[in-house]
């Protein structure tokens, strides 16, 4: 990480702290009294205190700790995506390739830097396979519906996750070498 990137996380941290101070002030002028609202805030104050130590961590590996974060908040949202959406046993080949091969794969991709496959991969490659092998299982019981719903799942938990990550492919003259402040 370059000066700009501490400074970076410097005014994060800034306002973090700020933010923190007046959540507690806010909790010991009401008495320490239970206030859902002021609860809520210091929620949400503690949720960002987790997030941008859990992103200082990754940075702090540099871009194979931010590939890593990024593959397992892909992963975390796929598996959630997938748990909200009904699925039938004929499903099963397409959802192992989704987990199995594509998020890995896209991931791979990012960290070798082949940008040329991995901006096609899910959009043209997989929207083709998912839907053979969901038509393995022989069920077309709402075959449309259901292969549709694994594609988007798979686009949007990984292939717009993952451009996330790919910044840091970015060849961008006078830049070099600060493609973490992309993210950050």
């Amino acid at each position: 990480m370059d000066n700009n990137t501490y400074l970076v996380f410097a005014g994060i941290g800034i306002v973090l702290l700020v933010a923190s101070c007046i959540g507690w002030l806010l909790k010991w002028r009401s008495g320490n009294q239970p206030s859902p609202v002021i609860d809520n805030l210091n929620a949400r104050i503690n949720a960002w205190w987790v997030m941008v130590v859990v992103i200082g961590i990754a940075f702090m590996f540099g871009n194979i700790g931010v590939i890593v974060l990024f593959y397992l908040v892909s992963f975390c949202a796929l598996r959630e995506f997938i748990t909200l959406t009904p699925t039938r046993r004929s499903d099963y080949p397409a959802l192992v390739a989704a987990f199995y091969f594509a998020l890995p794969m896209q991931y791979l991709l990012i960290a070798i830097g082949w940008y040329e496959l991995f901006s096609i991969f899910i959009p043209v490659y997989l929207f083709l396979l998912l839907p053979i092998l969901s038509s393995l299982g022989g069920d077309s019981t709402r075959f449309l519906e259901r292969t549709t719903k694994v594609q988007w799942g798979l686009t949007l938990a990984v292939y717009c996750i993952s451009s996330v990550p790919a910044l840091l492919t970015l060849d961008i003259p006078g830049y070099a070498g600060r493609n973490l402040l992309l993210i950050a």
